[in-house]
């Protein structure tokens, strides 16, 4: 078991405020997300060979938004329900998870980065792997604090799986390089 940093760890009050927990991962998300340019992004999205079931670019974005507020929830309430407990327990496990939640999130926002700024497609695969089981500890530490935290991040693992899947088999029929999809550009 990980530990509570500090240094690593989202200040306490973006735990604390439930419009500043649920805004912070929709907005960081979107910024990410407009700061890769949509418009090639979509169209490297096109370019590429992509693997049976992927679903249309366009839903991507709802999916996410919905995400990035359940997980922005699932944390402040996790935070405050084990900070204010009595058990001592249930608040170093809140505080372990602040701790994990604060590193899944960075490694959520750097995959868009990896894979389609810089068009690498092993270390984002291998990013959101690490992303995948990172997430799951963090379910299984904050469904100890409040069993419902743990549920809600259930959807959120449901999509980071798919999501892996999509990242890997797009990267394995391109020979994990896309040189040739961004010159279609």
């Amino acid at each position: 078991m990980t530990a509570y940093i500090p240094s690593l760890t989202l200040p306490s009050f973006v735990f604390e405020q439930p419009a500043v927990s649920i805004l912070l991962p929709v907005i960081a998300g979107a910024g990410i997300g407009y700061s890769t340019r949509p418009d090639q992004t979509q169209r490297t999205y096109r370019a590429l060979k992509q693997p049976p079931l992927n679903p249309p670019a366009w839903v991507f974005g709802p999916v996410w938004t919905s995400l990035y507020a359940i997980m922005g929830y699932v944390a402040h309430r996790a935070w405050t329900t084990g900070t204010t407990s009595l058990s001592l327990d249930k608040h170093e496990l809140a505080k372990h998870g602040g701790t994990l939640y604060t590193i899944q999130l960075g490694l959520n926002l750097i995959w868009m980065p990896l894979f389609f700024g810089l068009g690498r497609p092993i270390a984002a695969t291998a990013d959101i792997v690490a992303l995948t089981g990172l997430t799951g500890y963090l379910a299984y530490v904050w469904g100890q604090v409040d069993p419902v935290c743990g549920h809600l991040l259930a959807p959120y693992l449901g999509w980071l799986g798919f999501a892996t899947y999509l990242s890997a088999g797009v990267g394995y029929l391109n020979n994990w390089d896309f040189s040739t999809a961004k010159k279609a550009e």
